[in-house]
């Protein structure tokens, strides 16, 4: 495998740990949904920046997965069918990690973010299948 092709891999490695993470606190007696939300945002983050890694482009340093998405959509335009889960995402990636900020998230909206996560891992897969083995 070529360097940028395994770099490419590690981030989709890295997102696949943020899924078992959100899995297996699902899976808890007690569920932190503020966790299980957040690492649903990173896993999809990564996914994002593998992609982009993987066609030989920089990513942003952002956690904001619109501006992420906007370089993707520069490549492939089915990425726009992301949208949906993005925007749901979009706010765990910092507005749930402290005290004080937006709000709590519910079981719905953990499972919710799991979902959305699916999609994001679902649609780059079906980009770099040859990465996800």
């Amino acid at each position: 495998m070529d360097k940028q092709s395994e770099h490419a891999r590690q981030w989709i490695v890295k997102a696949r740990s943020d899924l078992l993470n959100a899995d297996n606190n699902l899976a808890a007696k007690e569920v932190p949904y503020d966790t299980v939300c957040f690492h649903c945002q990173q896993a999809a983050e990564k996914l994002l920046k593998g992609y982009l890694v993987a066609r030989g482009c920089e990513y942003p340093l952002t956690h904001n997965l619109f501006v992420v998405l906007e370089k993707i959509l520069e490549l492939d335009a089915t990425a726009d069918s992301l949208r949906e889960p993005l925007a749901l995402l979009n706010p765990y990636s910092v507005e749930v990690r402290y005290p004080g900020d937006a709000w709590m998230p519910s079981p719905e909206d953990a499972t919710e973010a799991r979902q959305a996560a699916q999609e994001v891992f679902d649609w780059t897969r079906s980009k770099l299948e040859r990465l996800f083995d």
